[in-house]
């Protein structure tokens, strides 16, 4: 098994979550602007939770995978900061109220730290994925948010997410439980649809 297998063995899922309507209405600009920028505070919070996660990731990393777990640590610490001039340019308060959702994700990263290492690299892998593929969908976004469809589809992002790919499959090819990477990715994809419904946008 490799990370093009674990897409091509649930297509339904991955397409549920990078083609949700809160993507589209980020496209053709009906996504009202509070319903993104709640979905903007949550995602704060899912963020401050990943690079916690990342940061134990990367103490069980075999040392191939290390680099880019490293950069991706800087790059999500970075992301905080981004998140907070955003937040002070719309005028809202990202505060520490999280929605069930963030919490349920939350809980999945922590459970993911008692699996094998290349579960949770899987995992990591197929987030950013998800996330990369689903702001190319709503690209190039209406006015409201287009700077922010901008900054989640750079190239640096993408050369990221294919270098999560290799680490993953780098670690995938001495599994022997294929049943729990594909049941971890499962619940990666299946969070994300939860996640873009947390605004009762949908």
């Amino acid at each position: 098994m490799d990370t093009h297998a674990l897409v091509a063995a649930d297509p339904d899922g991955w397409a549920a979550a990078v083609r949700h309507p809160f993507l589209a209405g980020v496209r053709n600009g009906r996504l009202p602007v509070p319903a993104f920028e709640a979905w903007l505070v949550q995602d704060y919070l899912f963020v401050a939770d990943l690079a916690g996660f990342q940061a134990r990731l990367l103490t069980r990393a075999p040392a191939a995978a290390r680099p880019v777990l490293l950069d991706g640590l800087a790059g999500l610490v970075a992301e905080l900061g981004w998140f907070g001039e955003e937040a002070e340019r719309r005028g809202i308060r990202l505060g520490t109220r999280r929605a069930p959702v963030t919490s349920a994700y939350g809980a999945l990263l922590t459970d993911l730290l008692t699996a094998p290492f290349a579960v949770g690299m899987t995992a990591l892998w197929a987030l950013e994925q998800v996330y990369l593929e689903a702001w190319r969908y709503a690209a190039p976004g209406a006015e409201p948010y287009r700077s922010c469809v901008e900054h989640w589809t750079t190239p640096e992002f993408a050369a990221y997410a294919g270098a999560l790919r290799e680490a993953a499959d780098a670690a995938l090819a001495a599994v022997p439980d294929r049943h729990q990477v594909a049941s971890a990715t499962a619940s990666v994809l299946a969070l994300e649809c939860r996640f873009w419904d947390a605004t009762g946008s949908a």
